[in-house]
């Protein structure tokens, strides 16, 4: 018999390149709103993210799907899958 392996589902998340701090690591930034507690007033939050960018493909501002992974360094968990849109560098005039 052989043992079919499947693979747990991963949280996803669509966020924004807020940094690249080293070789192979962005920060990501992603938004959500959440009422207020009292006057049910949504309010905006944000959360930063390590993520690990294999190919050093992304830029600042750009916008990624990450996805949940298992533990790559001291604060890594997430991983970059796909650069949706990439934003426009400073200078580049067309």
């Amino acid at each position: 018999m052989e043992a079919v392996a499947t693979r747990n589902s991963r949280k996803t998340l669509v966020g924004t390149v807020s940094s690249r701090s080293g070789d192979k690591t962005i920060k990501v930034t992603y938004s959500y709103k959440v009422p207020h507690p009292l006057y049910k007033k949504e309010i905006r939050r944000k959360t930063v993210v390590h993520a690990h960018d294999e190919k050093n493909e992304c830029g600042f501002g750009d916008k990624v799907e990450i996805m949940e992974t298992r533990p790559l360094s001291k604060l890594k968990r997430w991983r970059v899958t796909r650069v949706l849109e990439v934003a426009p560098k400073l200078g580049d005039e067309e």
